[in-house]
C-alpha cells in the first residue's frame, strides 16, 4: 500500500514520461506489464500507482521501495533494461527521481 508520510524510512521514486496521445495507451500497456511481471516481484518493492494527465502527454509513476538500493538492482536487472529500451522507443523521455517526503501541514 502506498503511504506519503514523513514519518517512515521508505525511498520514493517518481518517474515522469513524457509520450503523445497516439502513443499513452501503448505505454501505459507497458508500464502496467513491466510493474505486474517484474517490478512488484523483486525485493524491497512496496506499491507504486500510475497517472495520466488529460491530455495524455504525461504520465508519471510513483513508486515506493524498502530501500534505496532495491530501486536500483531493479534498474540494473537484465529484464528491466530490455523493458526500458522497448519503454524509452515509445515516449520523448522519461526521467526516475528519488525523493525523501516532507509534508506540509496548513
Amino acid at each position: 500500500m502506498l503511504t506519503i508520510s514523513d514519518k517512515t524510512d521508505i525511498q520514493t521514486v517518481i518517474t515522469t514520461f513524457e509520450v503523445t496521445p497516439g502513443t499513452c495507451a501503448d505505454l501505459l500497456d507497458l508500464l502496467r506489464a513491466s510493474c505486474l511481471e517484474v517490478i512488484s516481484k523483486q525485493p524491497g518493492y512496496i506499491a507504486s500507482a500510475l497517472h495520466v494527465n488529460d491530455a495524455q502527454t504525461r504520465i508519471a509513476n510513483y513508486s515506493q521501495w524498502q530501500r534505496r538500493e532495491d530501486f536500483q538492482a531493479m534498474l540494473r536487472s537484465e529484464e528491466m533494461i530490455e523493458r526500458n529500451r522497448a519503454i524509452h522507443e515509445i515516449c520523448k523521455s522519461f526521467a526516475p527521481v528519488m525523493y525523501e517526503v516532507d509534508t506540509c501541514v496548513g
